[in-house]
């Protein structure tokens, strides 16, 4: 049982034909461009998102920045001029909000690493604040229909297996990983749908545009295991206020079910976390790996740094790398590992 991915669709139907704007002959819906004056069908369109893009850069909204210029991205075709443009500037936006994410900004392996310990407790800290001023965001799930039913029959497999409370709190601690990707696609302006539910397998996220760089792509993934770090913490604080063992169990699970999500493999967020990493970077996050398997015995760790340690071993140096997602990554593995260990000594 584990938490799924957040996935990258496209959205579904033919588009009928349309009418060029420039010559006036028929287009097929499919073509971005006039097979016969080479006119761009979407112009008008196209022109009105530049203008929206330019309205969100007055009021410095990047995130609004960046969903125009992706869904003008989506309406010009390959060979076109302005889509190296506008994946340019893509590019470049979101570059600026990864360095405003508290670890995007370069640091040395040993730096990141300390200041990540320091970060993400202020990162949970941010969490309360986001649950506070932003609980529209973090309910979403909770008002569509396809969360509702495919939550239902999952936590009545839980429940059938664990009992309603701790169903309960699973599909909670589930739910909130899968709003933190929700809330980092936002963020870089990508539009998300509420999670949706796989019994037995846990819950994925849908997306129409893919990240723009391997550096963006790193955080969104990241998001989800920050988030679910959260819940895990929430829930051992609810313990320690009220007691009752069943808050520990939830804890202990949720922080494993993310750190089986820190797994640098097919579509999982630690596959996405080190994919921007050289080599010097990938084998500084097997140290880390390996030195928290010898503090806290995680059996999962051994399977993380093996794949890890094989990643290390294939990749090629690969210029600069991403120091602030190795310290995300470093500083997860460390906090999730020592909370699932903790959780076992609490209700002993």
């Amino acid at each position: 049982m584990t938490d799924g991915p957040f996935l990258s669709v496209t959205a579904g139907g033919e588009p009928s034909a349309t009418r060029c704007p420039g010559c006036g002959g028929q287009v097929a819906g499919a073509l971005l461009a006039c097979p016969s004056c080479h006119a761009l069908v979407h112009a008008d369109r196209l022109r009105q998102l530049a203008s929206e893009a330019e309205e969100a850069a007055a009021r410095e909204d990047i995130s609004a920045q960046l969903q125009a210029w992706r869904t003008a991205l989506d309406l010009l075709p390959a060979g076109a001029r302005q889509r190296q443009v506008i994946a340019a500037k893509i590019d470049g936006l979101s570059r600026e909000v990864t360095k405003g994410s508290g670890l995007g900004r370069r640091m040395g392996a040993g730096g990141g690493a300390v200041a990540g310990g320091a970060l993400i407790l202020w990162k949970l800290k941010a969490l309360l604040l986001i649950a506070v001023t932003k609980g529209k965001l973090l309910l979403l799930g909770l008002t569509k229909s396809s969360t509702l039913l495919s939550m239902l029959p999952t936590f009545g497999l839980y429940w059938a297996v664990f009992g309603w409370r701790f169903a309960a709190g699973l599909i909670a601690s589930i739910y909130v990983h899968e709003m933190g990707h929700v809330f980092a696609l936002r963020r870089y302006g990508i539009p998300a749908s509420a999670p949706m539910f796989i019994p037995g397998f846990g819950a994925v996220v849908r997306s129409h545009h893919h990240p723009a760089n391997a550096h963006e792509d790193a955080r969104i993934g990241l998001a989800g295991p920050v988030w679910g770090l959260g819940a895990a913490v929430a829930a051992l604080a609810v313990f320690a206020a009220a007691g009752g063992a069943i808050w520990v169990a939830i804890a202990r699970v949720g922080a494993w079910i993310n750190l089986f999500n820190l797994l640098p493999v097919w579509q999982l967020d630690g596959a996405r976390a080190l994919r921007p990493l050289n080599r010097t970077q990938l084998w500084a996050a097997l140290a880390v790996v390996v030195l928290t398997f010898a503090v806290t015995r995680e059996g999962l760790l051994v399977l993380i740094g093996a794949v890890a340690g094989y990643q290390a071993f294939r990749a090629t140096e690969g210029g600069e790398g991403d120091w602030g997602a190795l310290a995300w990554y470093a500083s997860l593995i460390v906090v999730l590992a020592w909370l699932s260990r903790l959780g076992l000594a609490a209700a002993a």
